[in-house]
C-alpha cells in the first residue's frame, strides 16, 4: 500500500504558483501572489483576520488582528523581500483564535529596497511601542524570517534591560543565513516551501553588500548570545530545510542555561501551518494557543 502524502495536493498549487513568480517582471507581482496563495491557503483564517490599523512611527504602520486577554506582536516571514500584514493575516488570525490574543503584526521595511538593519529596526520599535502602551507582551510570535527577527528582538530588548515578554514563539524559524545546518542540503528534495538557493540569494538580497557577513551574530541570531531569553517554543516541520537551526537553537539555549522546546512534525515542510487544510497545521496551532494562554 502507497504511503499517504498530505502535502500531494499543496505541491501541485504551489508548483503552479511558484512558476508564475518565476515569470513574473516585478518583484511587486510577486509580492502580491504571495499574499493571495497565503490567503488561498487559509481561507478561514483569512476570512476572520478583519486587520485593525494601528500606526506605531511615522514610517512604520502595524494592525491588531484577534481579539483577547493577552497581547503579542508578531514577525511575518517571506525571507526578508517578501511577505506582509496581508499575506499572513490568516496564520495570524489562527493563532490569536486560539490562543484568545490580541495580535500586534508589523510592516516591516522589506529588501532590496531596504537592506539589513530596516527590518531588525522596524521589528524592535514596534515592540518599544508595546511596551510603551500597555507594557510586555506575551510573546513575540514570528515564522521564518520572521523568527530571526522575533529572536533577534528579544535579545535586543535584553541588551538595553527592557522588559521581555513571557515567552518566543518560533515557526520553522530561519536563524542562519550562512545556513551551516546540514538540513538545508540533505532535506533540500523533501521541502516543498523552501530551497537552499532561494534563501541564499534572499540572504544575499538583505544583507547588501555592505551588510555583515552571514554567519555574522548581528545577522544570524542563532550565533548571538542566547542567555538571558525567556522561555522559547518552536514548531517546525521533519522536512523543513531550516530544521537544524530549531535543533542548534534548543541546543545552545539550554546550553546557556535557558529554557526552549521543540516540537517537528513528521512529513511536513518548512512553514506547514500556512496550510489550513493540514490537520498537523490544525494542531501546531492548538498547541502554540494553549501555550500563549498560560498566563
Amino acid at each position: 500500500m502507497t504511503a499517504r502524502d498530505p502535502l500531494a495536493a499543496i505541491r501541485v498549487r504551489l508548483a503552479e504558483v511558484t512558476a508564475s513568480w518565476q515569470a513574473a517582471a516585478a518583484l511587486a507581482q510577486i509580492r502580491a501572489s504571495f499574499a493571495d496563495y497565503l490567503a488561498e491557503a487559509g481561507p478561514r483564517g483569512a476570512a476572520m483576520a478583519r486587520p485593525q490599523p494601528q500606526p506605531l512611527a511615522p514610517a512604520l504602520a502595524g494592525a491588531w488582528i484577534g481579539r483577547g486577554p493577552r497581547r503579542a506582536l508578531y514577525c511575518h516571514g517571506g525571507g526578508f523581500q517578501i511577505g506582509g500584514i496581508a499575506s499572513h493575516a490568516s496564520l495570524i488570525a489562527r493563532l490569536a483564535e486560539a490562543g484568545q490574543a490580541r495580535i500586534l503584526a508589523v510592516e516591516y521595511r522589506l529588501a532590496p529596497e531596504h537592506r539589513y538593519p530596516a527590518a531588525i529596526d522596524d521589528a524592535f520599535a514596534a515592540y518599544q511601542w508595546l511596551l510603551a502602551n500597555g507594557g510586555a507582551p506575551a510573546a513575540i510570535i514570528g515564522d521564518s524570517a520572521g523568527g530571526a527577527l522575533a529572536l533577534q528582538t528579544a535579545q535586543r530588548a535584553r541588551d538595553a534591560g527592557l522588559p521581555l515578554p513571557r515567552s518566543l514563539v518560533l515557526l520553522s524559524p530561519w536563524l542562519d543565513l550562512s545556513m551551516q545546518g546540514r538540513s538545508y542540503e540533505e532535506l533540500a528534495d523533501r521541502d516543498i516551501f523552501s530551497r537552499p538557493q532561494q534563501l541564499r540569494a534572499m540572504a544575499r538580497s538583505y544583507l547588501g553588500r555592505h551588510g555583515p557577513p552571514p554567519d555574522a551574530p548581528s545577522a544570524s541570531p542563532l550565533w548571538d548570545d542566547l542567555s538571558g531569553l525567556p522561555p522559547i517554543v518552536v514548531h517546525a516541520g521533519a522536512h523543513d530545510i531550516t530544521l537544524d537551526d530549531s535543533h542548534t537553537l534548543v541546543e545552545r539555549v539550554r546550553a546557556a542555561g535557558g529554557q526552549a522546546q521543540l516540537d517537528v512534525y513528521p512529513g511536513m515542510c518548512h512553514h506547514f501551518q500556512i496550510y489550513e487544510a493540514l490537520p498537523e497545521a490544525q494542531h501546531s496551532i492548538d498547541a502554540l494557543g494553549r501555550h500563549l494562554r498560560q498566563d
